[in-house]
């Protein structure tokens, strides 16, 4: 059995479960972080030192954190060879594209356009400072669109851990109330994923507890 601590809102927490419900593992997820708390704990911080979420048990193993090295973790101990290559030469290929969709992807949305969009009140929003952030993400996801122009999914013609790490943040990416290019290849992906039962119970979720009042 799988423990997951971490609150359902959490982005990572979202692309952590999301690839447990496509994996059909069993689970069990604790709410840590934000108006749960218990991430500053004696107990937690044994467990993750850095107080972040999530954090995966599985079994009576040792506890991990940082959401990519848990999710290539349960990859290689529980997916199939199309999520994630048992040849090192295949897999370099899917991995390849889960970093930079973390790095570019991830991290230019949910800090710079995410939480100052949403999480900030709207007196405070710094207008030159969200338009800069989408000028840069959008400069990534060109990329996106340009290989999913030619593949159905980021790595390739099979659903991988690379659409784990992009496409986590497509729900939020087009909800909120930012200026977006358009991006054809893109959005036939989003609308891809809201036919994967996992995206829909564990991304596609309100994120109304988040929002600046």
């Amino acid at each position: 059995m799988l423990t997951v601590w971490g609150r359902k809102t959490s982005s990572n927490v979202q692309a952590l479960m999301w690839c447990i419900g496509e994996l059909n593992l069993p689970v069990n997820r604790i709410d840590i972080g934000h108006r749960f708390g218990g991430n500053d704990t004696a107990d937690f911080l044994a467990m993750n030192p850095n107080g972040t979420v999530p954090v995966l048990q599985d079994g009576g193993n040792e506890p991990l954190w940082e959401t990519g090295a848990i999710l290539r973790y349960l990859a290689s101990e529980y997916g199939t060879a199309d999520f994630w290559p048992h040849s090192n030469r295949e897999r370099a290929q899917v991995d390849k594209w889960a970093e930079w969709a973390k790095l570019n992807i991830a991290l230019n949305f949910t800090a710079p356009v995410f939480w100052r969009v949403v999480r900030t009140p709207a007196a405070q929003r710094d207008e030159a400072a969200i338009a800069a952030a989408l000028k840069t993400l959008h400069h990534f996801m060109a990329i996106a669109e340009k290989q999913l122009q030619q593949h159905t999914w980021l790595a390739g013609d099979q659903f991988s851990l690379a659409d784990i790490q992009f496409g986590h943040i497509l729900y939020r990416y087009y909800d909120i109330a930012i200026e977006r290019p358009v991006f054809p290849a893109i959005e036939a992906c989003f609308q891809r994923l809201h036919q994967r039962k996992a995206w829909l119970d564990h991304v596609r979720v309100s994120y109304e507890e988040l929002r600046a009042v």
